[in-house]
């Protein structure tokens, strides 16, 4: 019984697949990293920050201007919700190699979350001068 009592509210792990318990693990070193079901996979977060998506046991993060070459450098594809849509999404396979070793992968991670509070931040400021 104690052992569930450690268990925090948000804390997915017991929902999650295999996969995204793993990628939890790796990341451990981020600050206020969860993961959240969505739309047939999981959404990961960094506090309020959006930078990941899990779909079908395959990780994207969230790129921009600056991180996306690393991406495609390494071979990777941007994330495309729909096979039968031209839709691609800012969010890019992370290589299976970055996955695989928690301290690189922490730092793509802290990229995507950089990427993410860089879009959050534009957003804001745009709202204000629409006003």
């Amino acid at each position: 019984m104690a052992a569930f009592a450690a268990v925090k509210p948000y804390d997915t792990r017991m929902a999650a697949t295999a996969f995204v318990n793993f990628l939890l693990d790796q990341l451990d070193g981020l600050p206020d990293v969860r993961a959240q079901r969505m739309f047939g996979g999981f959404g990961l977060y960094s506090g309020d920050l959006f930078f990941g998506i899990v779909h079908q046991d395959i990780l994207y993060f969230k790129v921009n201007d600056q991180s996306r070459n690393d991406y495609v450098r390494a071979g990777m594809a941007a994330f495309k919700p729909y096979k039968d849509r031209p839709v691609k999404m800012q969010y890019y396979q992370v290589p299976a190699t970055v996955v695989e070793d928690a301290d690189e992968l922490c730092e793509w991670a802290h990229r995507a979350i950089a990427a993410a509070a860089d879009k959050t931040k534009r957003a804001s400021t745009a709202r204000r001068t629409k006003r």
